[in-house]
């Protein structure tokens, strides 16, 4: 009941703003999204709000917006993540509802050259040179195994826990190697669910890895992350752990993306979009 309260609180906050503020308002999911998005908007004429809550900030967020426009209030614009959405082909469910042009945002900071930026930062050029495979594939080939068990445990109901699982228990800090046997038993552990088969689970894998879907749809910013952290430490850095610490590495990631990587993206295009279809309402900065 609790979620629902909130919901229905931040759409009552927003109807009062309207009383004093005319411009735009954007939801968003969390803090670190707003830090995000607040670079490239208009704060004159766009409120930014975070929809934090139960049963996850992307559903509040389109709860919120759907209370809004059932009373026809104008101006208001979401952005979420896009997690598994394109894969399963759901369409739009309002031209006020934008996604991430990847998985979420965390994946649209690492598929742009604001890696590079980081991984120049805390990287090794030595040991860069060394590994001989190029650094975004890598993380890629790693996430994707677990991004595909993330949508399993999703599609299938298996309820499976990720949140607190040792990314170091499956891949090697030295040479960067992954396990996936191991992801898979970790990941058992720490959900208690012993009844699945490890072979079974692998055969899952399998059979949706030949789907060849976009990985930037299917990997999840945050695995992605957590592998990066691991590679500083000694495959490809030589970083002590608390130093690239994810949280770190998502706060260096955001810091050293520009303005310009933004601006060539599908969600800005479809931003732009919005606001033609919206006049008078703004929310990114100049008249882009």
């Amino acid at each position: 009941m609790r979620e629902f309260i909130t919901v229905d609180r931040v759409a009552n906050k927003i109807r009062q703003l309207r009383e004093t503020y005319s411009g735009s308002f954007l939801l968003v999911e969390g803090s670190s999204d707003k830090v995000f998005y607040e670079r490239f908007v208009n704060k004159l004429a766009c409120h930014l709000e975070i929809t934090a809550g139960k049963p996850s900030s992307k559903q509040c967020a389109i709860e919120i917006l759907e209370i809004l426009e059932k009373s026809n209030f104008q101006g208001v614009l979401a952005i979420v993540d896009a997690d598994f959405d394109r894969l399963e082909n759901l369409p739009s469910k309002s031209p006020n509802l934008l996604l991430t042009d990847t998985h979420d945002l965390e994946t649209m900071l690492i598929n742009s050259p604001a890696l590079e930026k980081v991984v120049a930062e805390f990287g090794s050029e030595e040991k860069i040179s060394q590994l001989n495979q190029d650094i975004r594939e890598v993380l890629l080939i790693i996430a994707i195994s677990i991004g595909y068990l993330r949508y399993i445990s999703q599609s299938d109901n298996l309820n499976l826990t990720f949140n607190g699982i040792t990314f170091s228990k499956f891949i090697d800090e030295k040479n960067w190697q992954f396990n996936e046997l191991k992801l898979i038993q970790e990941v058992k552990n720490k959900s208690q669910a012993f009844a699945l088969k490890d072979e079974d689970i692998q055969q899952w894998l399998n059979s949706k890895k030949i789907n060849n879907h976009d990985p930037w749809q299917v990997c999840c910013g945050h695995d992605l992350v957590e592998i990066l952290s691991i590679g500083l430490r000694k495959a490809i850095g030589t970083n002590k752990a608390v130093d690239v610490e994810p949280n770190n590495l998502e706060r260096s990631l955001r810091l050293a993306y520009e303005v310009v990587y933004f601006c060539k993206t599908q969600l800005y295009l479809e931003i732009t979009l919005w606001e033609i279809n919206n006049k008078p309402f703004k929310v990114l900065q100049n008249d882009g």
